[in-house]
Protein backbone atom coordinates (compact mmCIF):
# COMPACT_ATOMS: atom_id res chain seq x y z
CA UNK A 1 0.00 0.00 0.00
CA UNK A 2 1.41 3.05 -0.56
CA UNK A 3 2.39 5.82 1.73
CA UNK A 4 0.77 9.75 1.93
CA UNK A 5 2.11 12.43 3.63
CA UNK A 6 0.37 14.44 5.84
CA UNK A 7 1.92 17.89 6.54
CA UNK A 8 -0.05 20.36 9.63
CA UNK A 9 2.32 23.09 8.79
CA UNK A 10 1.14 22.44 4.92
CA UNK A 11 -1.45 25.89 4.89
CA UNK A 12 1.53 28.19 5.93
CA UNK A 13 3.84 26.75 3.80
CA UNK A 14 1.53 27.12 0.81
CA UNK A 15 0.91 30.61 2.24
CA UNK A 16 4.95 31.60 2.41
CA UNK A 17 5.07 30.35 -1.19
CA UNK A 18 2.51 32.24 -3.17
CA UNK A 19 2.69 35.32 -1.49
CA UNK A 20 6.67 35.04 -2.52
CA UNK A 21 5.46 33.80 -5.94
CA UNK A 22 2.39 36.62 -6.59
CA UNK A 23 -0.66 36.21 -7.69
CA UNK A 24 0.05 36.76 -10.86
CA UNK A 25 1.95 33.71 -11.59
CA UNK A 26 2.99 33.31 -15.16
CA UNK A 27 3.57 29.04 -15.84
CA UNK A 28 7.79 27.91 -15.39
CA UNK A 29 9.51 25.31 -16.79
CA UNK A 30 11.57 22.92 -14.75
CA UNK A 31 13.60 20.32 -17.02
CA UNK A 32 14.99 16.98 -15.70
CA UNK A 33 17.60 16.02 -18.15
CA UNK A 34 18.69 12.43 -17.73
CA UNK A 35 22.46 12.45 -19.48
CA UNK A 36 23.38 9.64 -21.44
CA UNK A 37 20.08 8.25 -22.57
CA UNK A 38 18.13 6.17 -19.84
CA UNK A 39 16.64 3.10 -20.09
CA UNK A 40 12.84 3.14 -20.17
CA UNK A 41 12.62 -0.44 -19.04
CA UNK A 42 14.48 0.19 -15.52
CA UNK A 43 12.48 3.82 -15.16
CA UNK A 44 8.75 4.24 -17.09
CA UNK A 45 8.31 1.70 -19.11
CA UNK A 46 8.93 -1.78 -16.97
CA UNK A 47 8.23 -4.64 -19.02
CA UNK A 48 9.32 -7.87 -16.24
CA UNK A 49 8.21 -10.29 -18.79
CA UNK A 50 10.48 -9.85 -20.95
CA UNK A 51 14.12 -11.96 -20.86
CA UNK A 52 15.53 -9.16 -21.73
CA UNK A 53 14.10 -7.33 -17.96
CA UNK A 54 14.70 -10.43 -15.63
CA UNK A 55 15.71 -8.08 -12.71
CA UNK A 56 12.91 -5.59 -13.22
CA UNK A 57 9.53 -5.56 -11.39
CA UNK A 58 6.98 -3.35 -11.95
CA UNK A 59 5.03 -1.95 -9.00
CA UNK A 60 1.94 0.32 -8.51
CA UNK A 61 1.22 3.51 -7.90
CA UNK A 62 -0.77 6.54 -7.16
CA UNK A 63 -2.15 6.36 -10.75
CA UNK A 64 -4.73 3.89 -11.08
CA UNK A 65 -3.48 1.28 -13.71
CA UNK A 66 -0.17 2.53 -14.16
CA UNK A 67 3.17 0.84 -13.29
CA UNK A 68 6.56 1.92 -12.74
CA UNK A 69 9.66 0.21 -12.35
CA UNK A 70 10.83 -0.90 -8.98
CA UNK A 71 13.67 1.09 -8.70
CA UNK A 72 11.65 4.40 -8.31
CA UNK A 73 9.12 4.27 -5.32
CA UNK A 74 8.97 7.28 -4.14
CA UNK A 75 8.12 8.34 -7.85
CA UNK A 76 5.33 5.61 -7.54
CA UNK A 77 3.68 8.09 -4.43
CA UNK A 78 3.65 11.23 -6.97
CA UNK A 79 2.62 9.84 -9.70
CA UNK A 80 -1.03 10.78 -9.86
CA UNK A 81 0.22 13.89 -10.74
CA UNK A 82 2.16 13.81 -13.73
CA UNK A 83 1.91 11.64 -16.90
CA UNK A 84 3.92 9.49 -18.60
CA UNK A 85 4.68 8.94 -22.48
CA UNK A 86 6.14 6.00 -23.51
CA UNK A 87 6.55 6.65 -26.75
CA UNK A 88 8.61 9.51 -27.71
CA UNK A 89 10.47 8.66 -30.82
CA UNK A 90 13.70 10.66 -32.41
CA UNK A 91 15.52 9.90 -35.82
CA UNK A 92 18.99 10.77 -33.10
CA UNK A 93 21.11 8.23 -32.02
CA UNK A 94 24.09 9.84 -31.32
CA UNK A 95 24.73 11.44 -27.87
CA UNK A 96 25.34 15.01 -29.03
CA UNK A 97 23.01 15.06 -31.91
CA UNK A 98 20.33 13.56 -29.92
CA UNK A 99 20.63 15.97 -27.11
CA UNK A 100 20.72 19.03 -29.88
CA UNK A 101 17.46 17.49 -31.34
CA UNK A 102 15.97 17.14 -27.61
CA UNK A 103 17.24 20.54 -26.63
CA UNK A 104 15.81 22.55 -29.85
CA UNK A 105 12.93 20.29 -31.26
CA UNK A 106 15.14 20.61 -34.46
CA UNK A 107 17.87 18.11 -36.45
CA UNK A 108 21.29 19.72 -35.92
CA UNK A 109 22.21 22.01 -39.39
CA UNK A 110 25.15 22.94 -40.26
CA UNK A 111 24.43 26.57 -41.45
CA UNK A 112 22.50 27.39 -37.93
CA UNK A 113 22.38 27.05 -34.39
CA UNK A 114 18.91 26.88 -33.03
CA UNK A 115 17.96 28.00 -29.81
CA UNK A 116 16.99 25.33 -26.65
CA UNK A 117 13.71 25.49 -25.49
CA UNK A 118 14.29 27.68 -22.09
CA UNK A 119 16.12 29.82 -24.53
CA UNK A 120 13.22 30.45 -26.45
CA UNK A 121 10.42 31.25 -23.50
CA UNK A 122 13.37 33.35 -22.19
CA UNK A 123 12.89 35.61 -25.49
CA UNK A 124 9.30 35.01 -25.89
CA UNK A 125 8.11 35.59 -22.37
CA UNK A 126 10.41 38.60 -20.97
CA UNK A 127 9.87 39.17 -17.22
CA UNK A 128 11.44 42.72 -15.99
CA UNK A 129 10.75 41.77 -12.73
CA UNK A 130 13.47 39.11 -12.36
CA UNK A 131 16.27 40.44 -11.61
CA UNK A 132 18.28 37.28 -11.69
CA UNK A 133 19.00 35.09 -14.73
CA UNK A 134 15.65 33.56 -16.26
CA UNK A 135 16.93 30.57 -17.58
CA UNK A 136 19.24 28.62 -15.68
CA UNK A 137 21.43 25.18 -16.48
CA UNK A 138 22.08 23.49 -13.05
CA UNK A 139 24.96 20.53 -12.41
CA UNK A 140 25.65 20.51 -15.70
CA UNK A 141 28.86 18.74 -16.98
CA UNK A 142 28.54 18.65 -20.71
CA UNK A 143 29.00 21.23 -22.68
CA UNK A 144 26.08 19.54 -25.13
CA UNK A 145 23.60 19.62 -23.27
CA UNK A 146 23.39 23.23 -22.10
CA UNK A 147 20.71 25.04 -22.94
CA UNK A 148 21.83 27.93 -25.59
CA UNK A 149 20.23 30.86 -26.94
CA UNK A 150 21.71 29.59 -30.50
CA UNK A 151 21.14 32.21 -33.07
CA UNK A 152 18.90 34.49 -30.63
CA UNK A 153 22.14 35.17 -29.33
CA UNK A 154 24.42 34.71 -26.38
CA UNK A 155 22.97 36.76 -24.12
CA UNK A 156 20.06 33.78 -24.05
CA UNK A 157 22.48 30.79 -23.23
CA UNK A 158 21.60 29.58 -19.67
CA UNK A 159 23.37 30.69 -16.35
CA UNK A 160 25.40 27.73 -15.56
CA UNK A 161 25.54 26.58 -11.22
CA UNK A 162 28.18 23.96 -11.17
CA UNK A 163 27.27 22.46 -7.45
CA UNK A 164 23.75 24.28 -6.21
CA UNK A 165 23.19 25.22 -3.48
CA UNK A 166 26.73 24.90 -2.23
CA UNK A 167 28.46 28.36 -2.51
CA UNK A 168 27.68 31.58 -4.97
CA UNK A 169 30.84 32.05 -5.87
CA UNK A 170 31.39 35.43 -7.57
CA UNK A 171 28.06 35.99 -7.53
CA UNK A 172 28.31 38.21 -4.52
CA UNK A 173 30.20 41.18 -4.65
CA UNK A 174 33.62 40.75 -2.50
CA UNK A 175 34.05 43.89 -1.23
CA UNK A 176 32.97 47.08 1.19
CA UNK A 177 30.23 49.10 -0.72
CA UNK A 178 32.73 52.37 -0.96
CA UNK A 179 35.63 49.63 -2.49
CA UNK A 180 32.68 49.06 -5.42
CA UNK A 181 32.12 51.89 -6.29
CA UNK A 182 35.45 53.24 -6.76
CA UNK A 183 36.50 50.33 -8.70
CA UNK A 184 32.99 50.53 -10.84
CA UNK A 185 34.26 54.33 -11.10
CA UNK A 186 37.56 53.14 -13.06
CA UNK A 187 36.25 50.41 -15.19
CA UNK A 188 34.02 53.39 -16.44
CA UNK A 189 36.66 55.44 -17.22
CA UNK A 190 38.61 52.62 -18.99
CA UNK A 191 35.35 51.62 -20.76
CA UNK A 192 34.57 54.97 -22.02
CA UNK A 193 37.99 54.91 -23.22
CA UNK A 194 37.99 52.05 -25.18
CA UNK A 195 34.68 52.81 -26.63
CA UNK A 196 35.77 56.01 -28.68
CA UNK A 197 35.41 55.12 -32.28
CA UNK A 198 34.49 51.81 -31.97
CA UNK A 199 30.96 51.98 -30.53
CA UNK A 200 29.11 49.67 -32.94
CA UNK A 201 31.99 46.58 -32.45
CA UNK A 202 31.76 47.37 -28.54
CA UNK A 203 27.65 46.98 -28.36
CA UNK A 204 28.07 43.50 -30.00
CA UNK A 205 30.16 42.21 -27.56
CA UNK A 206 27.48 42.82 -25.16
CA UNK A 207 29.73 43.95 -22.47
CA UNK A 208 28.38 46.85 -20.75
CA UNK A 209 24.53 44.97 -21.07
CA UNK A 210 26.21 42.00 -19.38
CA UNK A 211 27.95 44.08 -16.48
CA UNK A 212 25.10 45.74 -15.78
CA UNK A 213 22.57 42.51 -15.50
CA UNK A 214 25.33 41.41 -13.40
CA UNK A 215 25.38 44.06 -11.14
CA UNK A 216 21.85 44.10 -10.48
CA UNK A 217 21.42 40.44 -9.53
CA UNK A 218 24.85 40.69 -7.13
CA UNK A 219 22.29 43.64 -5.27
CA UNK A 220 19.02 41.54 -5.87
CA UNK A 221 17.08 39.57 -2.86
CA UNK A 222 16.00 37.20 -5.39
CA UNK A 223 20.02 35.64 -5.85
CA UNK A 224 18.63 34.00 -2.13
CA UNK A 225 17.04 31.50 -4.43
CA UNK A 226 20.32 30.02 -4.79
CA UNK A 227 20.81 29.33 -0.95
CA UNK A 228 19.84 26.38 0.43
CA UNK A 229 20.99 27.18 4.32
CA UNK A 230 17.85 28.32 5.76
CA UNK A 231 15.98 25.07 4.20
CA UNK A 232 15.36 22.82 7.25
CA UNK A 233 17.51 19.36 7.62
CA UNK A 234 14.86 17.35 6.98
CA UNK A 235 14.45 19.41 3.86
CA UNK A 236 17.98 18.41 2.54
CA UNK A 237 17.50 14.69 3.42
CA UNK A 238 14.73 14.52 1.74
CA UNK A 239 16.07 15.99 -1.72
CA UNK A 240 19.14 13.78 -0.89
CA UNK A 241 22.77 14.94 -0.07
CA UNK A 242 23.33 14.86 -4.01
CA UNK A 243 24.33 17.81 -6.61
CA UNK A 244 20.79 16.42 -8.45
CA UNK A 245 19.26 16.31 -5.27
CA UNK A 246 20.28 19.88 -4.41
CA UNK A 247 19.49 20.95 -8.16
CA UNK A 248 16.16 19.94 -7.65
CA UNK A 249 15.64 22.06 -4.28
CA UNK A 250 17.28 25.40 -5.95
CA UNK A 251 14.97 24.57 -9.01
CA UNK A 252 12.10 24.84 -6.39
CA UNK A 253 13.23 27.94 -4.88
CA UNK A 254 14.01 29.75 -8.65
CA UNK A 255 10.38 28.73 -9.42
CA UNK A 256 9.39 30.23 -6.15
CA UNK A 257 11.04 33.72 -7.31
CA UNK A 258 9.48 33.32 -10.84
CA UNK A 259 12.33 32.20 -12.82
CA UNK A 260 11.04 31.24 -16.41
CA UNK A 261 13.08 27.92 -17.01
CA UNK A 262 15.11 26.02 -14.97
CA UNK A 263 16.96 22.79 -16.27
CA UNK A 264 18.89 20.12 -13.87
CA UNK A 265 20.90 17.89 -15.05
CA UNK A 266 21.74 14.44 -13.91
CA UNK A 267 24.69 12.49 -15.63
CA UNK A 268 25.48 8.80 -16.02
CA UNK A 269 22.73 6.93 -17.65
CA UNK A 270 25.07 5.99 -20.62
CA UNK A 271 24.52 2.16 -20.09
CA UNK A 272 26.46 -0.12 -22.75
CA UNK A 273 27.86 -2.44 -20.12
CA UNK A 274 25.96 -3.43 -16.77
CA UNK A 275 22.83 -1.52 -17.21
CA UNK A 276 20.63 -2.42 -14.28
CA UNK A 277 23.32 -1.84 -12.06
CA UNK A 278 24.05 1.64 -13.44
CA UNK A 279 20.35 2.34 -13.10
CA UNK A 280 20.20 1.27 -9.60
CA UNK A 281 23.02 3.43 -8.74
CA UNK A 282 21.63 6.44 -10.63
CA UNK A 283 17.93 5.65 -9.83
CA UNK A 284 18.96 6.40 -5.98
CA UNK A 285 19.81 10.04 -6.79
CA UNK A 286 16.85 10.33 -9.40
CA UNK A 287 13.69 9.26 -6.94
CA UNK A 288 14.25 11.23 -3.93
CA UNK A 289 14.66 14.54 -5.76
CA UNK A 290 12.22 14.13 -7.89
CA UNK A 291 9.55 13.33 -5.95
CA UNK A 292 10.50 15.39 -3.64
CA UNK A 293 10.35 18.39 -6.00
CA UNK A 294 6.59 17.17 -7.29
CA UNK A 295 5.50 17.18 -3.87
CA UNK A 296 6.80 20.37 -2.57
CA UNK A 297 5.20 22.13 -5.81
CA UNK A 298 1.84 20.48 -5.54
CA UNK A 299 1.70 21.10 -1.55
CA UNK A 300 2.54 25.02 -1.89
CA UNK A 301 0.17 25.33 -4.51
CA UNK A 302 2.95 25.64 -7.42
CA UNK A 303 2.61 22.83 -10.05
CA UNK A 304 -0.48 24.40 -12.05
CA UNK A 305 2.13 27.39 -12.50
CA UNK A 306 5.17 24.77 -13.57
CA UNK A 307 5.88 22.69 -15.92
CA UNK A 308 7.97 19.78 -15.00
CA UNK A 309 9.70 17.67 -17.55
CA UNK A 310 12.13 14.46 -17.08
CA UNK A 311 13.90 13.72 -20.41
CA UNK A 312 17.09 12.30 -21.54
CA UNK A 313 18.66 12.28 -25.21
CA UNK A 314 16.79 9.35 -26.45
CA UNK A 315 16.14 5.79 -24.52
CA UNK A 316 18.15 2.00 -24.45
CA UNK A 317 17.59 -0.91 -26.35
CA UNK A 318 15.38 -3.32 -25.21
CA UNK A 319 17.58 -6.19 -26.01
CA UNK A 320 20.67 -6.41 -23.13
CA UNK A 321 23.79 -6.66 -25.13
CA UNK A 322 26.57 -9.37 -24.62
CA UNK A 323 28.18 -7.09 -21.62
CA UNK A 324 25.02 -6.87 -19.56
CA UNK A 325 24.05 -3.14 -21.02
CA UNK A 326 21.91 -1.45 -23.21
CA UNK A 327 22.86 0.36 -25.81
CA UNK A 328 21.01 3.69 -27.86
CA UNK A 329 17.54 3.34 -29.05
CA UNK A 330 16.00 6.52 -30.26
CA UNK A 331 12.97 4.77 -31.90
CA UNK A 332 10.82 4.92 -28.72
CA UNK A 333 11.59 5.89 -25.67
CA UNK A 334 10.00 7.39 -22.29
CA UNK A 335 9.54 11.13 -20.68
CA UNK A 336 7.22 12.25 -17.85
CA UNK A 337 5.69 15.67 -17.70
CA UNK A 338 3.04 16.96 -15.47
CA UNK A 339 2.07 20.17 -14.26
CA UNK A 340 0.96 23.69 -15.70
CA UNK A 341 -2.37 22.48 -17.61
CA UNK A 342 -0.93 18.69 -17.89
CA UNK A 343 -2.76 15.69 -17.89
CA UNK A 344 -2.40 13.79 -14.26
CA UNK A 345 -2.39 10.34 -13.88
CA UNK A 346 -2.30 9.26 -17.79
CA UNK A 347 0.01 7.00 -19.79
CA UNK A 348 0.62 8.01 -23.55
CA UNK A 349 1.57 5.61 -26.03
CA UNK A 350 2.94 1.32 -25.18
CA UNK A 351 6.12 -0.30 -26.48
CA UNK A 352 6.53 -4.16 -26.91
CA UNK A 353 8.17 -5.95 -24.41
CA UNK A 354 10.68 -7.04 -27.23
CA UNK A 355 10.67 -3.96 -29.75
CA UNK A 356 13.32 -4.38 -31.64
CA UNK A 357 14.13 -6.96 -34.15
CA UNK A 358 16.95 -8.25 -36.28
CA UNK A 359 15.74 -6.17 -39.01
CA UNK A 360 14.08 -3.00 -37.88
CA UNK A 361 12.85 -1.62 -34.63
CA UNK A 362 9.18 -2.25 -33.83
CA UNK A 363 7.32 0.85 -33.68
CA UNK A 364 5.39 2.36 -30.18
CA UNK A 365 1.77 2.46 -30.49
CA UNK A 366 0.84 6.78 -30.42
CA UNK A 367 4.40 7.86 -31.01
CA UNK A 368 4.74 11.29 -30.20
CA UNK A 369 7.52 13.47 -31.61
CA UNK A 370 9.80 15.76 -29.86
CA UNK A 371 8.45 18.70 -31.92
CA UNK A 372 4.91 17.72 -31.07
CA UNK A 373 5.89 17.26 -27.15
CA UNK A 374 7.67 21.33 -27.91
CA UNK A 375 4.41 22.83 -29.18
CA UNK A 376 2.40 21.93 -26.29
CA UNK A 377 4.73 22.87 -24.38
CA UNK A 378 5.17 26.58 -25.62
CA UNK A 379 1.02 26.59 -26.38
CA UNK A 380 0.50 25.71 -22.73
CA UNK A 381 2.93 28.87 -21.69
CA UNK A 382 1.45 31.15 -23.82
CA UNK A 383 4.25 31.31 -26.64
CA UNK A 384 3.29 31.55 -30.53
CA UNK A 385 5.25 28.16 -31.44
CA UNK A 386 4.61 28.87 -34.96
CA UNK A 387 5.64 32.39 -34.96
CA UNK A 388 8.34 32.77 -37.64
CA UNK A 389 11.75 34.02 -36.09
CA UNK A 390 14.53 35.63 -38.48
CA UNK A 391 18.24 34.20 -37.89
CA UNK A 392 21.31 36.64 -38.28
CA UNK A 393 21.58 35.63 -41.90
CA UNK A 394 18.10 36.55 -42.50
CA UNK A 395 16.62 33.50 -42.50
CA UNK A 396 12.50 32.61 -41.11
CA UNK A 397 12.58 29.77 -38.67
CA UNK A 398 9.33 28.55 -37.09
CA UNK A 399 10.23 28.72 -33.26
CA UNK A 400 9.00 25.38 -32.97
CA UNK A 401 8.13 23.20 -35.89
CA UNK A 402 5.77 20.64 -34.03
CA UNK A 403 2.04 20.63 -33.34
CA UNK A 404 0.36 20.72 -29.96
CA UNK A 405 -0.61 16.97 -28.69
CA UNK A 406 -4.16 17.45 -26.72
CA UNK A 407 -4.19 14.09 -25.91
CA UNK A 408 -1.62 15.49 -23.47
CA UNK A 409 -3.44 17.93 -21.90
CA UNK A 410 -5.31 17.71 -18.82
CA UNK A 411 -9.10 19.27 -20.65
CA UNK A 412 -8.65 16.08 -23.78
CA UNK A 413 -10.05 12.68 -22.93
Amino acid sequence: MLASGVSFLLPAIEGRAVEKRGTDRPTSLITLWMGGGPSQMETWDPHPESKNSEKVRAIDTTAPGLKICHLLPQMAEQMQHLTVIRSLTSKEGDHERGSYFVQTAYRPDPTVRHPSLGSILVNELPDPKIEIPNNVDLCDGNDSTVPRGGYLGDQYDAFRVFDPGQNLQNMRQGVDQARQVRRLTNLGVVSNSFRQGREVRVESTLHQQTIERALTMMKSDQLNAFEIKDEPQETLARYGDTRFGRGCLVARRLVETGVRSIQVTLQGFDTHANNFEGHVTQTKILDPAFASLVKDLADRDLLASTIVLCIGEFGRTPRINPVGGRDHWPHGFSGVIGGGGFAAGRVIGSTAADAQTDEKPIKPTSPIEIPDLYATILSRMGVDFGKELITPIGRPLKVCPGTPVEQLLGSSR
